[in-house]
């Protein structure tokens, strides 16, 4: 395997605990390099999820946050000057695909669709990326493989993926994992206690009732390891739920009134 992608290897096991089968569904689907696509909301585990698969497939890993100011130069590649003149630059999504790596393009949709089609070649049958600056076409490696994924909750009309993308992907759906395996997540990335971090999941079941009557968003796994880490390092429980948890996810006085209150019901 190329040595380019050496700093791309996941070098230690990420903790996942699996919920249902989507470790057997990945690796399945990997085996016949089929495109994946993971839709859940944010903090539940998706990253971890890609981080953990690339480990036990023992593959290289290359993450791309998206954002609206991505543009198809940022995915392919480029022409740089330097000292001698121009010369060309893979950029991560190239990369992958030439040397045989898992691309990972996280929130897919903050992209512009206008860049998100340079990946339609990749997905089909063809598993090619035209390189048009540069005049050349790139065959996938045997070992690529393109993962997305998104949060379908806080998409509009304005920001959502093509049918004509959608449909290039096999699907996971990711959730919260339920109240004993998430206390199981959090005591384990923490080493806070069991009851601890049981009172922690309470806590975010509570707030994401409220998603949709008054928050945007509930309270994620990953935001109960931070408020577990401030336990751990000492931390008042009311003061490390107050700021991991509370003071992140509204402005509104009202709302943070109700969670503060949730929050002395566990503490």
């Amino acid at each position: 395997m190329s040595e380019q992608l050496d700093a791309y290897r996941v070098a230690q096991q990420p903790y996942y605990r699996p919920v249902a089968d989507e470790v057997e569904l990945f690796e399945a689907a990997y085996s016949v390099r089929m495109p994946m696509m993971l839709k859940g909301p944010t903090g539940c585990g998706k990253t971890r999820f890609v981080e953990h698969m690339a480990w036990k497939l023992n593959k290289p890993l290359i993450t791309v946050a998206c954002n609206e100011d991505m543009t198809a130069s940022d995915l392919v590649g480029r022409f740089l000057l330097d000292a001698n003149g121009t010369r060309w630059q893979d950029g991560p999504l190239a990369t992958a695909a030439r040397h045989g790596a898992i691309c990972y393009l996280d929130e897919v949709v903050e992209a512009r669709q206008d860049t998100t089609v340079v990946i339609h070649p990749l997905t089909d049958n063809r598993r090619v990326l035209p390189l048009e600056k540069k005049g050349e076409l790139v065959k996938a490696h045997p070992d690529f493989q393109i993962v997305i994924s998104y949060n379908p909750g806080y998409q509009s009309l304005m920001k959502d993926l093509k049918q004509s993308t959608k449909q290039r992907f096999g699907g996971l759906d990711f959730n919260y994992p339920e109240h004993a395996v998430e206390a199981e997540i959090v005591a384990h990335e923490t080493g806070v206690s069991a009851d601890v971090a049981g009172k922690l999941v309470g806590i975010a079941e509570r707030a994401r009732n409220l998603k949709g009557h008054g928050l945007d968003e509930g309270i994620s796994t990953r935001m109960l390891i931070y408020a577990g880490s401030l336990i751990a390092q000492g931390v008042a429980a009311q003061a490390a739920c107050r700021v991991a948890l509370v003071r992140p996810i509204t402005d509104d006085p009202d709302m943070r009134d109700a969670l503060d209150a949730a929050v002395a019901t566990f503490f």
